[in-house]
């Protein structure tokens, strides 16, 4: 009796040295990169010019354009479109869409908010300094009071507290791609930027004046001086970080740089401001025909220089006031697999061509808007006043909610 428990036992302990040996053999055959959620298997990213990982899965949340378009660097001025309703983000660069993914946008109670804003600071590792110190890969930071796009959870409906949450693959792509001061359009619908012409529009001289950022002084070709107004917004509360993306480069550096300007219509204020980089030029009043009326909001942006003398290409993105399918709320927005149906309906000037017919601008502020002008500038119309968020080291940020 004693001999069959004996082996009894013995079968026991060699079954289980078989299965120790084989978890040991599953592990070994692990790949490294499984433990590193971020960085190895993007090794490859730079040699890849179609802003595809190589070793990327059939099925992904990223839907990128076939269009070889991207290299290391951009090769015009981008812009990004995040389209609440449909929990997406559009990359177009030179005016062109050259990259689609999914993302996860503010729940209810923290909602993203709407309207223009651009990119303030960037850092690969960062956590919140709100919420818990949370982990905000990839942070992208579009205002200082809180609001950035991250690698983060994706769930398939909004879920963070008012960032915009990227899949990992898409915010390392987009992180290495753009720079201080890219756009960032945030809608209800999905919006893109169409080519558009009028002649109030500006158009690009000759540079033929220096300017001291020091003094705000602006010397033309001519005797005559035109002193920039230096009247700043209120400013944020500061912040480290901040003072640590100031660039505290000395000002014969940065005035050699080529910085995109900034112009800012507002139908509320009837002003017109102006900002080079982050920082104000100068203000003055214009008139707006039917100052009553609205005229809605519209971020118009030059395209690259093609050559000298050259027509100069300009795009623009109308922002819809209202959501057109406001019957409810769409069901994307929540949990769970139901889906909508959305009509596509291409986005035409007429608009934004009717915006610019109201404005008149003097022609010395006209002038001296030309000649600041370099592709990447911008001229953004709304009804609203600067928000409360455009302060020192911003562009100008405009809500429209």
């Amino acid at each position: 009796m004693s001999a069959v428990i004996l082996q009894r036992i013995m079968r026991f302990i060699r079954s289980l040295l078989l299965a120790a040996f084989a978890v040991c053999m599953l592990s070994a055959g692990t790949p490294s990169h499984a433990r590193s959620p971020f960085w190895p298997q993007y090794r490859f990213w730079w040699g890849d010019h179609a802003f595809r990982h190589k070793h990327q899965h059939s099925h992904t949340k990223s839907d990128l354009t076939k269009t070889p378009q991207i290299q290391d660097a951009p090769k015009g001025p981008l812009q990004i479109i995040i389209s609440i309703a449909d929990q997406r983000v559009s990359l177009y660069e030179n005016g062109a869409l050259i990259a689609r993914s999914s993302v996860s946008t503010g729940v209810e109670r923290h909602p993203t908010p709407l309207g223009v804003f651009s990119v303030l600071s960037k850092k690969k590792w960062h956590r919140s300094n709100i919420y818990s110190a949370a982990p905000m890969p990839y942070m992208q930071r579009i205002t200082w009071s809180g609001i950035a796009l991250h690698a983060g959870d994706l769930p398939g409906y909004p879920a963070s507290h008012g960032c915009i949450r990227l899949t990992n693959d898409f915010a390392i792509r987009l992180w290495h791609l753009t720079k201080r001061g890219t756009r960032v359009i945030i809608a209800h619908e999905d919006v893109r930027p169409v080519e558009i012409t009028n002649p109030q529009l500006f158009v690009p001289k000759p540079r033929v004046a220096s300017a001291s950022p020091e003094s705000g002084t602006t010397t033309l070709a001519s005797n005559d001086s035109v002193t920039a107004a230096t009247t700043h917004a209120p400013l944020m509360s500061n912040t480290d970080e901040r003072t640590k993306t100031s660039d505290p480069a000395s000002a014969g550096v940065r005035a050699q740089k080529v910085v995109p300007i900034s112009v800012f219509v507002s139908r509320q204020l009837n002003k017109l401001f102006v900002r080079r980089g982050f920082t104000p030029l100068f203000d003055l009043p214009i008139k707006i025909q039917n100052p009553a009326e609205p005229m809605g909001t519209h971020v118009f942006s030059t395209m690259d220089f093609q050559n000298e003398g050259a027509p100069i290409r300009w795009t623009v993105v109308s922002i819809p006031e209202k959501s057109s399918l406001n019957q409810g709320t769409p069901s994307k927005l929540h949990k769970g697999p139901a889906k909508r149906t959305i009509e596509t309906i291409l986005p035409t000037p007429d608009k934004a061509n009717a915006a610019l017919d109201r404005i008149e601008i003097p022609q010395d502020a006209v002038d001296r808007i030309s000649e600041l002008l370099t592709p990447g500038s911008s001229l953004i119309v709304s009804d609203y006043g600067i928000s409360h968020e455009t302060g020192r080291d911003t562009d100008f940020i405009v809500l429209t909610h």
